[in-house]
């Protein structure tokens, strides 16, 4: 019987209901993945953020951030980032290559409405994400749904590595229509 990081298919598979219960579930790994991007002075930035939406269909991911927020100002100087995901246990690496497009005020309004109160405390901090302040609590948190915005990353590119007993890589490009490509490890 094949197992599923043996095929292409089980790979892709195994890749996107990774993501999928990385949405569902606060425990899974793919829950939190790092968020990279290319700061305004050509550094490389990544960070954690919370996976809240991934869509196989579309081949598209998303998250929530804050509009004030550094890594919205390098997303619009450079709309593309990278997301990876670690999953212990099942040996799986999930690096995503994405083109992301900024989303705010009317066009996620109805998604503010649906956020619980204590997630609302994190978009709407005085001053806003990064500004420098003198003592480590000198911030609010003003819930304002003006600050919310949501970082809908449409996926060009899925490597996806198999680290068991004999490694296993691929990768699925939106551009082939996501058909699979075996890589060497």
């Amino acid at each position: 019987m094949t197992k599923w990081f043996e095929t292409l298919s089980g790979l892709k598979a195994a890749a996107w209901a990774t993501l999928q219960t990385g949405v569902k579930q606060a425990d899974h790994p793919a829950r939190l993945p790092s968020f990279a991007t290319v700061s305004a002075t050509g550094y490389p930035e990544v960070r954690t953020v919370v996976l809240r939406a991934a869509d196989p269909a579309q081949g598209a991911v998303s998250v929530h951030t804050d509009l004030y927020s550094p890594k919205v100002a390098s997303l619009r100087a450079t709309p593309l980032a990278a997301i990876h995901i670690w999953d212990e246990t099942q040996a799986l690496q999930l690096r995503l290559s994405v083109e992301v497009t900024i989303q705010h005020g009317a066009e996620v309004g109805a998604l503010w409405g649906r956020i619980p109160d204590h997630a609302q405390q994190s978009y709407g901090v005085t001053p806003s994400p990064g500004t420098p302040i003198a003592n480590a609590l000198d911030y609010r948190k003003e819930p304002d749904p003006d600050s919310f915005a949501v970082l809908h990353c449409t996926v060009m590119r899925l490597d996806v590595v198999h680290l068991g007993d004999q490694h296993r890589r691929a990768e699925f490009t939106r551009d082939s229509g996501w058909v699979g490509q075996w890589l060497a490890p």
